[in-house]
């Protein structure tokens, strides 16, 4: 019954988009699936890629017809019928009608960029001031966490989806520190509260450390990302935040780049990384037990 309901679905898309072919293209045949040759790879998400979109990347076809040669049974994925929503790996044998269709790993990026003030970590294209536009690069990459417009300072990017995971779990408390100026001197006070917790957003910020650097300026190091925390901290005390720039996420710092310039990690940084993060997994599975 259900390979019936399989058969009459493939069917009506098939005919759907046999049809749509014909209105836009008259008195042509109905366009066939190209294979790509070995010249023509495009990169997998390590994290996986739903099968429509690596094909309709591929210049195979689009996802819609995608989806039509699984619902028909095309397409097989290690020798087993691909599902719609079925993802795929750089390691996975996908055929569409017993032809093998290449493609490659994709080489991890991480880019540290000191984001300028009026710079948005948003990869939305319709915001004209996001952060992927900026940078202009041709490796899609995306922002791990974010910085508010407002604010400068260190930002990390990449295509690692996994990474991006790993590193905005709050659960793992992973510090990053910052550089703030409020709009007057500070007391002994301010920093005993911010020290302790301040309410903001409904909760109870938790226990941070600050560095007095001059009566009006300081480091704070976090193991929070709530929304503009720092602001919204300064604020419910009665200061305003006239400056804000980060310095540093985990083990990785903004050092000497300049405001504007962006760098790659270096191999020393991400296995340090990469440490931290499998360190947290490790530590947070141990306690869990």
């Amino acid at each position: 019954m259900q390979n019936n309901k399989r058969d009459r679905k493939a069917q009506e898309l098939i005919r759907t988009l046999t049809q749509e072919n014909r209105e836009k293209h008259p008195g042509q045949a109905v366009k066939r699936p190209k294979i790509n040759g070995n010249t023509n790879y495009v990169a997998v998400d390590p994290a996986g890629e739903r099968v429509n979109k690596l094909l309709a990347r591929l210049g195979i076809c689009s996802r819609r017809e995608a989806d039509a040669y699984i619902a028909a049974g095309r397409l097989t994925l290690n020798s087993q019928p691909v599902a719609l929503g079925t993802k795929v790996t750089s390691s996975d044998d996908l055929k569409l009608d017993g032809q093998p269709i290449k493609f490659k790993q994709q080489t991890a990026v991480y880019l540290a960029l000191n984001k300028p003030c009026g710079i948005v970590c948003t990869t939305d294209l319709r915001e004209k001031n996001n952060i992927v536009s900026y940078l202009g690069l041709s490796q899609r990459i995306f922002p791990i966490g974010r910085l508010d417009k407002d604010s400068s300072g260190l930002i990390l990017l990449t295509n690692d989806g996994a990474v991006v995971n790993e590193i905005l779990r709050e659960r793992y408390n992973h510090s990053k520190e910052y550089e703030v100026t409020v709009d007057r001197p500070y007391d002994a006070h301010f920093v005993e509260q911010m020290q302790k917790g301040v309410k903001i957003l409904g909760q109870i910020t938790k226990p941070c450390h600050l560095r007095r650097l001059t009566p009006t300026s300081f480091r704070l190091t976090l193991t929070q990302g709530l929304n503009r925390q720092i602001r919204r901290m300064c604020q419910a005390l009665g200061y305003n935040v006239v400056r804000l720039q980060r310095i540093r996420i985990m083990q990785i710092t903004l050092g000497n780049l300049a405001v504007g310039e962006y760098r790659y990690l270096t191999d020393k940084e991400i296995a340090a990384l990469q440490a931290d993060l499998s360190h947290n997994r490790t530590v947070t599975s141990t306690s869990q037990e």
